[in-house]
């Protein structure tokens, strides 16, 4: 691997995918005041409800009924970021912001739209700009969410995916570098869990569907362990996987998902092109129906 790429700690996707340095400017990801990307709406009422777990945001772990068929299986749809927690901020060729947090709300909820009518209950981990979690006042500092607000935040997301009873895990983000001209589709799992093989296998389907639909350049399959470690801390170098994805760790992962899982990076919102796509909402919709494509694949082949 050429290519250092180092995620900000505030994303908590501190990588190493091939080699340089992936530098973001805090402040450009805190620039944007305003929602760049408008969420398609989640419909409340009797097909929906809040899976009862404490501490959680309102409009977080929302529980979703099949809009068509009934296929008894449950897809864990978490939107990164959100709240205090912008993710990456990029701009189009038009100079117009995009917001990590934005575009990832956006595609898991047309993806929940989808994988509905497909006979799938769902669970998303938000349906608004919010964090999961509750934070406490200690989770912010001059209006950033802090590294122990971001850990307790991805716990509850594993957690709601526990407590919501879903065989599969998808966490939707959205990439970026330094460099303007990089760009690209990557997908990452853990290979350390009981169930590395079915983790390697949704990762590969979701990631061939996604190259395909979206024609972007293909970056990759990796595992979290080929990452740079997770800054929980200013020093934490601990754990070493994702925090939705990896093994238990005592004061890391006290819960860790119990489902296969894979992350997905689908485009680079400092590659103004990439953004272009990932702000617009048909490519937030040919996103999504490529993580459908994906989700569909994997759920048909054998084990």
């Amino acid at each position: 691997m050429a290519l250092l790429r180092t995620a900000l700690a505030l994303a908590l996707l501190a990588t190493l995918v091939l080699g340089v340095p992936r530098l973001l400017d805090v402040a450009n990801r805190l620039a944007a005041s305003q929602p760049s990307v408008a969420a398609v709406p989640v419909k409340t009422g009797t097909a929906a409800s809040q899976v009862l777990l404490a501490g959680l945001e309102d409009g977080a772990c929302i529980r979703l009924a099949p809009t068509r068929g009934h296929l008894d299986q449950t897809v864990f749809v978490d939107a990164g970021h959100g709240g205090l927690d912008p993710g990456v901020v990029g701009t189009t060729r038009s100079r117009r912001a995009v917001q990590e947090k934005d575009a990832t709300l956006a595609v898991a909820s047309r993806l929940a739209v989808l994988l509905r009518a497909d006979g799938f209950g769902v669970v998303m981990a938000r349906t608004k700009d919010t964090t999961v979690t509750k934070l406490a006042g200690s989770d912010s500092n001059y209006g950033a969410i802090t590294y122990s607000g971001v850990h307790r935040d991805l716990a509850a997301r594993a957690e709601c995916a526990n407590a919501g009873g879903a065989d599969v895990l998808i966490s939707i983000h959205f990439d970026g570098f330094s460099d303007p001209t990089v760009g690209g589709t990557e997908t990452f799992y853990d290979s350390a869990r009981p169930f590395a093989a079915a983790n390697r296998r949704l990762a590969s389907s979701l990631q061939s569907a996604l190259v395909a639909r979206l024609g972007a350049p293909d970056r990759g399959v990796w595992t979290d362990d080929q990452l740079a470690a997770p800054a929980l801390t200013g020093s934490g170098q601990s754990y070493g996987h994702l925090i939705e994805l990896g093994p238990g760790s005592p004061g890391w992962v006290d819960h860790p998902s119990r489902m296969p899982g894979a992350l997905v990076e689908p485009l680079f919102v400092t590659n103004p092109s990439e953004a272009q796509i990932a702000g617009d909402p048909a490519g937030q919709q040919k996103i999504a129906e490529g993580l459908e494509a994906g989700i569909l694949k994997f759920k048909s082949a054998p084990a």
